[in-house]
């Protein structure tokens, strides 16, 4: 039975039926919907760990258990578990290991465009590859299988195209739900498993023997398949850029890997020993061409496509003009259409965003705000413009309390989201309890992953499988690292949140304010959603509501007499009646939702 699935349903789907048992990971896109669907799956066990180094712990624990495993995150997520991941190369596995990592290049959602295969060369990893939802699901259980027959575990590299992309899939059989086997003996194996630089040291050859072993099995793998043509060209490709090249190429002759690393070298040289002219079509980092290149292959790659970016069959198309390698003639005519210029619409925080009432204060505040990775990091953009820098998960408390200790005229602040402390903020928290600074640290607890879709942590009080579980509570947490102020309060009323970051301000010491108020786009919160109402008599567009950045609010079609400006209202569809602007706004022309209650009438 064929169903159209998306790249990263069919890599659940191809774990279920590969007979994964045990699964973690930490929510990031464009690798999310992996754990989502096979979270239900029936007969299995997975989890949201706080951070991508614990889900990968988690996969390999479950793996030296000898139960088949995967830990999934995105890109970025392999820098913070990459101690992990040279730790699991080296000690090697015997039940199935899979890492899946999803890379996002043009970085639609990301602060980086890493290559992750350079990743698998630095700690010897075999990775895999595929094109298409079919090859994602069939390489799942190539990954397992690959994994057991060297005893290693294999990195699956998705990329955005691939995850977000529809393709129909040929499903396997279903899964026979057995009831599970008696627990198995853990088998005790010090000496592969403890790595003390003695054994260490002893495991580090096999590691290189392994690799060689795969590269020479990749020779015959039939994931790598040559599709001859015309032998004035050949091209190597893989993933993504295989189907773009596929499109721009369709006479050529091609050499198609699913695996990228390690390479099957003879099947290279075969390859190219057929082609008049070499060339390498790949995404990001000239991972293949450099590989190619150290055969003493002669080949062409980034001196033609792209080396920063996404790649597209039109980026392929016209690098491939210029480099003579097709004729003007052969771009595809286009049809002109007419169509009215759209205006931009610049990402902006959502109506009712509890994080926009912390922002509002910040700016008003003018102090330097040191920000982290989620929704809030839209405060930096206009009309908000409230913080100045974001590198990573967890990095906002440690740069805030670096740039204390450098000392600077302004006061500063840290802002992390509640699902982000979890990840990597608590550690930095600690060593500004520890090492003793003014730090301001504001914790944005939404009460959920909203970034990513409203995924399950630690202080949600669910699981990934929506089980009922222990509700982790930010004060206490923020208490026993050694935190004496702590603060918390509604981000929806703004006088007491900038009375309470006004005496921050003036204490010494650090401070946690915890800012907490549910996302508005949680179902929960939907249901409350109450429209606000400007009294357009007495508005004087002024503007100072809109300066909020509230998606809901607008310029009408009413102008001010006196000054000519247009004057505000608001989308009832849109307003979820947080009332932040009703705060703002300097001659109480926006009714809150109390005055509309007193006159129902009006409401209309």
């Amino acid at each position: 039975m064929k169903r159209l699935l998306s790249g990263n349903e069919a890599v659940a789907r191809g774990a279920w039926e590969a007979n994964i048992l045990v699964a973690a990971g930490y929510p990031g896109t464009p690798s999310t919907e992996i754990l989502e669907n096979f979270a239900p799956m029936p007969g299995i066990y997975a989890e949201w760990c706080p951070n991508e180094k614990v889900a990968m712990d988690v996969a390999v624990g479950a793996a030296y258990a000898g139960v088949r495993s995967m830990a999934v995150m995105k890109h970025v997520g392999l820098n913070v578990t990459s101690d992990t991941f040279f730790y699991a190369a080296i000690t090697g596995v015997e039940s199935g290991l899979l890492f899946v990592v999803a890379d996002d290049p043009g970085m639609h959602s990301s602060q980086g465009e890493q290559d992750t295969r350079r990743y698998c060369k630095f700690a010897r990893v075999p990775c895999l590859e595929p094109a298409d939802s079919q090859e994602a699901k069939d390489m799942v259980r190539a990954a397992l299988e690959l994994s057991e027959q060297f005893e290693t575990p294999v990195l699956l590299r998705m990329a955005t195209r691939i995850s977000h992309s529809y393709s129909p899939v040929e499903l396997g059989p279903e899964r026979t739900l057995e009831p599970r086997p008696a627990k198995p003996a853990y088998e005790v194996n010090t000496g592969r498993y403890v790595m003390v630089p003695a054994n260490a040291r002893q495991r580090r050859p096999i590691m290189e023997a392994r690799l060689r072993q795969v590269a020479d099995w990749a020779n015959d793998w039939p994931g790598n398949r040559v599709e001859m043509g015309d032998t004035r060209l050949g091209i190597v490709a893989a993933g993504a850029a295989y189907q773009y090249a596929r499109e721009v190429f369709p006479n050529a002759s091609f050499l198609k890997l699913g695996m990228v690393y390690p390479l099957p070298t003879r099947q290279v040289a075969e390859f190219a020993a057929q082609v008049e002219r070499l060339i390498v079509v790949e995404e990001l980092d000239p991972v293949l061409e450099e590989e190619i290149k150290l055969q003493g292959i002669a080949c062409e790659g980034k001196s033609i496509f792209p080396l920063v970016g996404e790649l597209s069959v039109e980026t392929v198309r016209e690098s491939a003009i210029r480099a003579g390698l097709l004729s003007e003639n052969e771009r595809p005519q286009q049809v002109a259409l007419e169509m009215p210029a759209l205006p931009p619409r610049p990402p902006v925080l959502c109506p009712g965003c509890p994080h926009r009432g912390v922002f509002v204060t910040l700016r008003k505040l003018k102090v330097v705000v040191n920000g982290d990775i989620g929704c809030y990091t839209l405060g930096s953009l206009p009309p908000l413009t409230s913080l100045h820098t974001c590198g990573c998960m967890g990095a906002s408390i440690g740069v805030a309390h670096g740039v204390n200790k450098a000392g600077i005229q302004q006061k500063n602040v840290a802002v992390i989201g509640d699902s982000t402390f979890f990840h990597s903020g608590i550690p930095a928290l600690l060593n500004v309890a520890y090492n003793g600074s003014s730090t301001i640290t504001i914790i944005l607890d939404n009460r959920t992953t909203a970034m990513t879709g409203h995924q399950q942590h630690p202080g949600t009080g669910h699981t990934l499988q929506m089980q009922p579980t222990n509700q982790v509570e930010l004060e206490p947490v923020v208490r026993a690292l050694g935190i004496e102020r702590i603060y918390t309060t509604d981000p929806y009323d703004l006088d007491r949140l900038e009375a309470i970051l006004r005496e921050c301000m003036e204490s010494d010491g650090p401070s946690v304010v915890i800012a907490r108020r549910e996302c508005a786009l949680l179902p929960s919160v939907r249901k409350q959603y109450t429209p606000l109402r400007i009294q357009a008599d007495k508005c004087i567009a002024c503007g100072a509501c809109r300066r909020v950045g509230c998606p809901a609010l607008h310029k009408s079609d009413e102008i001010y007499a006196k000054t000519g400006r247009p004057k505000t209202e608001i989308d009832p569809l849109l307003c979820t009646g947080c009332e932040i602007c009703a705060q703002i706004c300097p001659v109480d022309a926006i009714l809150f939702r109390s005055q509309l209650d007193a006159q129902p009438e009006d409401k209309a």
